[in-house]
Formats: C-alpha cells, sequence, structure tokens
C-alpha cells in the first residue's frame, strides 16, 4: 500500500527471471498458495501474491485470461479454477515500464551503497512510494535522482528496487535494490524469513506474560525468556480500507515477536519487536490487538493515555506526534557478494527524547 499508511516492513514472496542492471525485461512471479486460501484461483492469487508486486485482483484476471498464470507449466485460464495448498504458481510479468514520477534532488541519509543495492536510514515525515495524495517527495523521488537509471524495476513497471517499506511516519533502515539481480535475491530473502529486522516501538503498558488477560487472547503466547508471540491473519478493515485488522478465516498470516527492554513506571514499556513476516502495519496492527498500542498511533493507539505517575514524561508521551517506531536493525546476505551484511540506527532524537522522558518521569 502506497501513501502514508504502507507496508511496516517485508515483502513476502518470490520473483524470479529478469536480468541484472537497471530496468527489468519482465519475468515471472511465482506464487505459492497458502494455508486457508480462497478455493477459487483468482481470489487465493489476490490473496497471496506479495503486496509489493502491485497486483490488483482486476489486473490479476486479466493475467489469467491472457494465459500468463501457469501450473506446471500450463496456462490456467479460468478464474475460477478450483486451488489447493501448496501449489505454486508462475505468473508471467509484463516488461518494465517508465514511470513519470520525477527525480528530485532531496538529501537521503545513505548507510551503506555499491553497484547493488542502498541502504537508507529514512526520516520520519518520508513517504517511501508515490501515490495519488503524494505524487512527490518521497523516496523514489530521492532515489531516481541519486541513482539516476541504476534502479531495479520489475512487477510491469519501474519501481525503483523497492522490495520492503515502512510507513510514512516510522523511521529507520530500508535497503533498496539497484540492479534486477539483486532484487531478485532481496525479495527472496524476505520470501524466506532470513532477513534480520528489528524494531524499537514505545507501547502502552508492559507487556508481561503474567497477565492473564494477555494469555487469554487468541493468537498469543509467551516463549521462553519472556518473549511474547503474536501470530494471527491480517486483512484491510472491513469499513475503513486504510486500515488492517487481525482476523481469522481470512487475510494473511503474520507473526510478530517482541521483548521488554525497559518500564516506564508500569505505564510504558520500550519495546525490542522483530518480524517473521512482513505484513502491512503489522507491528503496530499486533500490539495494539495485544493491548499495547504503539505512543503517538493515531490509527491505532486508540484514546489511551499516560497517567501522573510519569510526572512530564507522561505529557510528552501523551503528545508524541507520531507512531513511537523505529527500524533499528536490517541484517541479510548480500544479494550478489554473499557477504553477511547488518546494519544499525540509532533512535531519532524525538524517540530518543521521549525515552529520556519517561525515564525521568
Amino acid at each position: 500500500m502506497d501513501g502514508p499508511f504502507e507496508e511496516d516492513d517485508g515483502f513476502d514472496g518470490g520473483f524470479d527471471g529478469g536480468g541484472a542492471g537497471g530496468g527489468s525485461d519482465g519475468g515471472s512471479l511465482a506464487v505459492t498458495i497458502g494455508e486457508d486460501a480462497p478455493a477459487r484461483l483468482d481470489k487465493a492469487l489476490a490473496a497471496a501474491v506479495p503486496e509489493e508486486a502491485a497486483l490488483s485482483r482486476s489486473r490479476l484476471m486479466r493475467m489469467i485470461a491472457e494465459g500468463a498464470v501457469l501450473r506446471d507449466g500450463i496456462a490456467v485460464t479460468d478464474p475460477k479454477t478450483k486451488v489447493a495448498e501448496g501449489e505454486v504458481y508462475s505468473l508471467r510479468l509484463d516488461p518494465a515500464i517508465e514511470v513519470e514520477t520525477r527525480a528530485e534532488d532531496i538529501p537521503l541519509s545513505v548507510v551503506w551503497e555499491d553497484g547493488d543495492l542502498i541502504v537508507i536510514d529514512k526520516p520520519a515525515g518520508m513517504v517511501v512510494h508515490p501515490a495519488p495524495g503524494t505524487p512527490s517527495g518521497t523516496l523514489v523521488n530521492a532515489l531516481l535522482h541519486h541513482c539516476g537509471d541504476t534502479l531495479s524495476g520489475i512487477g510491469g513497471e519501474r519501481r525503483p528496487g523497492i522490495v520492503h517499506r515502512i510507513d510514512k511516519d516510522t523511521t529507520g533502515l530500508l535497503v533498496v535494490a539497484k540492479s534486477d539481480r539483486a532484487h531478485h535475491g532481496l525479495a527472496r530473502q524476505f520470501e524466506d524469513h532470513s532477513v534480520n529486522r528489528h524494531y524499537l516501538a514505545v507501547v502502552h503498558g508492559v507487556p508481561s506474560g503474567t497477565d492473564p488477560r494477555l494469555r487469554g487472547l487468541r493468537g498469543i503466547s509467551f516463549e521462553a525468556g519472556g518473549i511474547l508471540r503474536i501470530a494471527t491473519h491480517l486483512a484491510r478493515h472491513k469499513t475503513d480500507r486504510q486500515r488492517q485488522a487481525v482476523v481469522w478465516d481470512q487475510g494473511r498470516h503474520a507473526v510478530t515477536r517482541a521483548h521488554v527492554v525497559e518500564g516506564f513506571a508500569g505505564q510504558a514499556a520500550l519495546v525490542d519487536c522483530w518480524l517473521e513476516t512482513g505484513r502491512t502495519h503489522q507491528i503496530r496492527v499486533h500490539l495494539a490487538y495485544a493491548g499495547h498500542g504503539l505512543l503517538g498511533d493515531q490509527t491505532y493507539g486508540g484514546r489511551r493515555k499516560l497517567g501522573a505517575a510519569l510526572g512530564q514524561g507522561a505529557a510528552i508521551g501523551n503528545a508524541f506526534p507520531r507512531q513511537a517506531l523505529h527500524a533499528a536493525t536490517l541484517g541479510f546476505d548480500h544479494p550478489v557478494t554473499g557477504e553477511r551484511l547488518e546494519f544499525s540506527s540509532p533512535l531519532p532524537a524525538d524517540m530518543a527524547g521521549l525515552i529520556a522522558a519517561l525515564r525521568a518521569g
């Protein structure tokens, strides 16, 4: 999803095909039918394709009709075809086309860069990809200026190497592919969950395994070391299409783990979160479902307020202007050289100040 509501992180889907260098000559997308998928092909594909592939159900319907969806090398042209868990479909993608997005000279905090990829430390307020409401000033606009025509294009549109995204008001680390070989390699690592991604969040309350309310919630469990595990399905909210919601009989499987780093007077906590899957708004939705929504989260945080026990920290926390979420670490194997790369980003000034105020009480 583009615009202010983007993916917390992740891109779960495997690309296959395409050559090295900027741009793409097409290729294919391998999609595996998951557990509890809809019974018919068009609906199952719409649920299973990675969000970053930007394949709407209407486009998938056209691809099926055009013979661009194959199983075992044979085109499947009936959208009502019954599917089964574990089946793999190959989607033939159109060659990348030029987008009208303009290159803009926007400063970037570059953590790493070589001929195949670039790692950015994204500030709050920057949207990753242009959308109707945010056609400019995005990370993609900045990348087009910084990288020129060396960016990977894939999925039928020249989308510059975006293999995962973080929300407009989430800060921190993001890797972008500059070549198609890097794009494919990074996508596969996100698909097989080998990318190391940790986020720091400040939440309401202090998650605890001794909390009977928390232990009684469906999908909630605790692992060794007091690690909170949240496993649900996520789908678009039935009445608000800009939001995601926890569901059980549809949507996409999502798993988040979290560990309390520090508590503040029992009213708030600094939490280390890591993703097994990467769904839209996953951390924000999961922690809100657990009753520990992020401070400053206007979409999922609810109306909960910090109390007087935190003194001035309560006033600062209650007025925090964005979701208190930072993509702090990112690790992956370089998709071309195989070198293991690990990056870390310090807390931005606003979150560091928030935590200091909560400590001071």
